[in-house]
C-alpha cells in the first residue's frame, strides 16, 4: 500500500513536524495521487453546526433544547387582564403594607413569567417560607413565597427595630413561633389585597391554608404543569425582600375567558343589537303543536302484520288528558273539546322538564 501526502495549496509535502491534513491510500493498480476528502451526507452536522442551531451548551445543558421542550408552555401575555390585576395588587399592597407596618413601604412589580411548577420549586431557596393559599370560589391553590430577607425585615419592623439598620440574620436555625406568627399576619394582609385586586375580574377570596418551610410539602400541582409567577419587591427604609406569587393555570381556568379580554367589558365580537333583533324574531316564529291523545307500544311482528282494516284498541275515554308536543318534546297537558265546527284542546298544565326528558 502506497501513501501519498499533499497540502491543500498544492505545494510540496508537509514536514514531519506537521501532520498531513489528507491521507489517500491506493492499492494495486490504484492511483497514488492525493484524493479529496469524501463528501459527508447532507444529514450529518458537525459540532459547530449543532451549537449554532441549539445554542452553546452551558453547565451541561443546551439552551436550544430547553427552549424546544418548553415551547408548549403558555405565555402569561395571552391573559392580558392579569396585567391589570397585578397593577391593582401593587397599588393595594403599597397602602396595605403601610397600614400593616406603620412605615414607609414601596412595592414594585419586578417581573411576571410563565414557568413549570417543578422547576419553580427546585429554585426556591431553603431559607424561604412558603404559604399555601386556597382560592375558595375557584376550588384550587396558589403559593406565596417569602424570602429570608423579607422575613427578617418584617420581624425587625414589627418588633420596633431602628430604621436604617440592616436586619440581623441567624443562619442554620428554624424560624421561631413569633417569626412564623408575624409572617402569617403579613400573608393574610397580602391575601386580602389579592382578593380585592381580582374583584373586577371575579369575586374570589384567598385564604391561608398553612405555612411550610420545606418546598416538598408545598406541592400543589404536578411538576410539569404550567404556572404564572409574579415577583414583587417590598422595600422598607433600606430593608426589604422579595415576595413571589405563583398561580397555576389550572387555578385561573374558571376565569380564563375574562382574563383573555384586552379590556374590561369586552364582548368578543358579540353584537347586542343583533341579539335583540334575534330575540324579537324568535317570539314571532310559528311552531307546530301536536295533540297526542294516546300512545301504545306494539311488537315489531304485530306492526308488520297490520293490514287495511286492522284495528288498534286504545283504553282512553273522552275525559282523558291530551299531551301537547312541540318538535317531539312534551310541553303541556290539555283537555279535548269542540269549538264550533272545529276540534279544540284546552291547555291545563305544563309538563315538568324532568318528566318531559323521560
Amino acid at each position: 500500500m502506497v501513501a501519498s501526502m499533499e497540502r491543500f495549496d498544492g505545494s510540496e509535502a508537509w514536514t514531519n513536524a506537521a501532520p498531513p491534513p489528507t491521507i489517500a491510500a491506493a492499492g494495486a493498480g490504484g492511483s497514488s495521487a492525493g484524493a479529496a476528502p469524501p463528501e459527508r451526507p447532507g444529514a450529518t452536522l458537525n459540532q459547530d453546526e449543532i451549537d449554532s442551531l441549539l445554542g452553546r451548551p452551558t453547565a451541561g445543558e443546551y439552551p436550544g433544547i430547553h427552549s424546544i421542550l418548553n415551547s408548549p408552555l403558555v405565555s402569561y401575555e395571552r391573559l392580558p387582564m392579569l396585567d391589570v390585576v397585578f397593577d391593582r395588587l401593587v397599588r393595594l399592597m403599597s397602602t396595605g403594607m403601610r397600614n400593616f407596618t406603620s412605615d414607609n413601604v414601596e412595592v414594585t412589580l419586578e417581573s411576571v413569567t410563565s414557568v413549570r411548577f417543578g422547576e419553580y420549586l427546585e429554585g426556591v431557596p431553603g431559607s424561604a417560607m412558603l404559604a399555601v393559599v386556597k382560592a375558595a370560589e375557584w376550588d384550587n391553590y396558589g403559593l406565596l413565597t417569602i424570602d429570608a430577607a423579607l422575613i427578617y425585615s418584617i420581624v425587625d419592623v414589627l418588633l420596633g427595630g431602628r430604621r436604617g439598620t440592616a436586619e440581623m440574620r441567624v443562619e442554620g436555625r428554624p424560624y421561631t413561633t413569633i417569626e412564623r406568627s408575624l409572617v402569617q399576619r403579613m400573608v393574610q394582609a397580602v391575601l386580602a389585597d389579592l382578593s380585592a385586586a381580582f374583584e373586577p375580574v371575579s369575586q374570589v377570596s384567598f385564604r391561608l391554608e398553612r405555612l411550610e418551610t420545606n418546598s416538598r410539602f408545598a406541592t400543589i400541582s404536578r411538576p410539569s404543569n404550567a404556572a404564572i409567577v409574579a415577583r414583587l419587591r417590598i422595600d422598607m427604609e433600606e430593608r426589604g425582600g422579595q415576595l413571589q406569587l405563583l398561580l397555576p393555570y389550572a387555578t385561573l381556568e374558571p376565569v380564563r375567558e375574562v382574563l383573555l379580554q384586552m379590556f374590561m367589558g369586552e364582548k368578543f365580537g358579540r353584537d347586542p343589537i343583533w341579539e335583540a333583533h334575534l330575540a324579537q324574531e324568535l317570539w314571532s316564529t310559528e311552531v307546530e303543536m301536536t295533540a297526542v291523545m294516546a300512545e301504545r307500544d306494539l311488537p315489531l311482528v304485530d306492526v308488520f302484520s297490520l293490514q287495511v282494516g286492522s284495528r288498534i284498541m286504545f283504553t282512553v275515554t273522552a275525559d282523558c288528558s291530551v299531551r301537547m308536543h312541540c318538535g317531539g318534546v312534551p310541553m303541556y297537558t290539555a283537555k279535548m273539546g269542540r269549538r264550533g265546527s272545529h276540534i279544540a284542546v284546552q291547555i291545563e298544565d305544563r309538563i315538568p322538564k324532568t318528566e318531559a326528558e323521560r
